[in-house]
């Protein structure tokens, strides 16, 4: 299977997007047993010099930590080892020799076609298309809101200026079939406007943006309500986490249906109660 998706993207010229999909209509499965790939993991195959014979140690290294703006989702504020990971310059690597699985002309003519892909890709010719992807959170569920067009289906032949930010969440696709959250998408004009409204708010009041630039200077000790929120965070995190588990498995085909539909809805209900209690505090 390595072969194979070298060689679509060293040989046929293939893009990430149609090896994903080729995979996943395959049903190929990944190093940890899915059956849903996901462009990153092929791009980390592609980039991978094992493949070719040299594997490489020493790519990244451990850093002080640093804040973050907004924490990932499901995380704490702070996490339980201030350390992070930042990557090391390729010349610098550690290189151990290992049996090869393709031929180092094809390692280097897949290198070659996934630069001329990103010399092509249409998000660098045109530039970023939603002024508040990946900006704005969903409060359900805790996934970001991207951007999308509407359809020529949906807009019924109509031409349609604006689009919508929908919630990561509620595709179905991403979680094995199964929609994690329901929320609503909002129309990017509308966002975009309400945004921009309180962004110039803010502006006219620039004593609001000195206070909050030299409280993250010095920062002060989490409330006690700030710890609260931070472990249910981690727990919503750690349930959510588990029923993407449990959607995984069952569209694996490792549970059954009988087992597979009360696990589902006892696990959604954690999941309300905990976003109730939050709520409530």
């Amino acid at each position: 299977m390595v072969r194979q998706v070298f060689a679509w993207v060293g040989r046929d010229r293939l893009s990430i997007g149609e090896v994903t999909r080729r995979l996943n209509q395959a049903k190929e499965r990944t190093r940890s047993g899915k059956t849903v790939w996901d462009r990153g993991t092929v791009w980390g195959m592609l980039k991978n010099p094992a493949y070719q014979g040299q594997a490489a140690f020493g790519k990244t290294r451990s850093a002080p930590w640093q804040p973050l703006l907004r924490p990932q989702r499901g995380d704490p504020t702070a996490p339980r080892h201030p350390a992070r990971s930042v990557g090391v310059l390729q010349d610098e690597w550690t290189y151990i020799a290992v049996p090869p699985l393709v031929e180092e002309a094809l390692f280097a003519a897949v290198q070659e076609q996934l630069q001329e892909n990103q010399r092509h890709a249409r998000q660098r010719q045109r530039g970023a298309s939603y002024l508040l992807q990946g900006l704005v959170v969903c409060q359900r569920c805790g996934y970001a809101y991207y951007g999308k067009p509407v359809s020529t289906g949906a807009a019924k032949g109509k031409r349609r200026e604006y689009a919508y930010y929908r919630c990561l969440g509620t595709d179905a696709y991403r979680f094995g079939g199964e929609r994690v959250c329901d929320n609503q998408q909002v129309r990017t004009d509308q966002l975009e406007a309400a945004v921009g409204g309180e962004v110039c708010a803010l502006l006219r009041e620039p004593q609001r943006v000195e206070q909050e630039y030299h409280r993250r200077l010095l920062p002060s000790p989490a409330s006690e309500a700030e710890q609260k929120l931070g472990t249910l965070a981690v727990r919503l995190g750690k349930l959510r986490g588990g029923l993407a588990r449990l959607i995984d498995s069952y569209a694996e085909g490792l549970i059954e249906k009988e087992e597979f539909e009360p696990r589902l809805q006892r696990q959604r209900e954690r999941i309300a109660q905990l976003v109730q209690f939050g709520g409530s505090n």
